[in-house]
């Protein structure tokens, strides 16, 4: 998802007190407990941690700290001549880096001609991610609108996303949507909108296209009740990217804050160890990456807030390896 917009869309939710985690575990390629090793990657966002940095530094970040990906910026990756481009990927693949997921530049869920305008600058953007060699783009639908009935909107989602993925498609692109889980926000509206991952798999066929797939939360995998049997229902090609976080202990699940999230593994509330298993047994190769909306985490300076980062998803990462 784009943190930005998420974070505009989480503006009435409380600030979160969080513990950062702490040491890092080495390791990351050791077999997993049944067999079978993990082909997902650790993935920097460096904007979902409250860390600002242009795509350089990020991709120096990510080598610093044992990131294996890295979300491609399609705007600065536009920007560079052949010549830098190329120089830029083959920092990367000396680095052992490649690509993770970009956001979707679309305001699909505002007005026809806001929807339109954007629509018209997306091939620039898929064009951009296709020259670099990226092919993944996600976001995230929102659970409730305060005008439209859930059969309304589900119509304007699938007619939309339907001519978004026809245009990512055709440069080569996959698109990823993510379901919200969070009761506290899908009963915030007046009609609540998909929110399971029952309801996005509807939707995605509704679409019809064969590069849609999933981006799977896994806060909204626990928010939402899904199960292990959920997660192993779907296929790798079924799945565009990941996000890993985890939840304050003592909250009930229902009254849990979509905007008071910790560092994954930080307090075992979210059962990560299942999520990330099914993850492996699935045979998903894409990007995971924290997604904690942490006040605390945000606050840090940058190198400490990727250290931080990249410890805590060591440790839920050691959990299936």
């Amino acid at each position: 998802m784009t943190a930005t917009n998420r974070r505009g869309f989480l503006r009435h939710a409380a600030a979160a007190a969080a513990a950062v985690a702490g040491t890092g575990l080495s390791g990351l390629a050791a077999p997993a407990a049944n067999g079978r090793k993990r082909k997902f990657t650790m993935d920097l966002v460096p904007g979902a941690i409250g860390v600002r940095a242009d795509l350089r530094e990020a991709i120096r970040l990510a080598a610093a700290h044992g990131f294996e990906s890295v979300a491609p910026s399609p705007g600065f990756l536009a920007g560079l001549s052949d010549e830098e481009l190329a120089e830029l990927t083959a920092d990367m693949k000396a680095k052992g880096l490649v690509w993770g997921s970009a956001g979707l530049p679309v305001n699909f869920r505002g007005d026809e001609e806001k929807f339109r305008e954007g629509l018209a600058r997306l091939p620039e953007t898929a064009a951009a991610l296709k020259r670099a060699g990226a092919c993944r783009v996600s976001t995230w639908i929102s659970p409730r609108h305060d005008e439209l009935t859930y059969v309304a909107n589900f119509r304007l989602h699938a007619r939309r996303l339907r001519e978004v993925a026809k245009v990512l498609g055709e440069h080569g692109q996959r698109l990823g949507l993510e379901y919200v889980g969070t009761k506290t926000l899908w009963t915030g509206g007046r009609y609540p909108f998909i929110h399971t991952m029952a309801e996005m798999k509807d939707l995605i066929a509704e679409i019809g296209r064969d590069n849609v797939g999933f981006v799977l939360d896994s806060w909204h995998w626990y928010t939402a009740g899904d199960t292990e049997a959920d997660l192993l229902s779907l296929r790798n090609e079924d799945v565009v990217a990941c996000d890993l976080n985890d939840a304050p202990a003592g909250v009930p699940v229902e009254e849990q804050i979509d905007g008071r999230r910790e560092l994954p593994a930080d307090t075992g509330v979210i059962d990560l160890g299942t999520f990330l298993g099914a993850l492996v047994k699935i045979g998903y190769d894409g990007p995971v990456r924290a997604e904690p909306f942490n006040q605390k985490l945000n606050a840090m300076e940058n190198e400490p807030a990727v250290a931080a980062t990249a410890a805590a998803m060591k440790k839920a990462f050691a959990l299936v390896e």
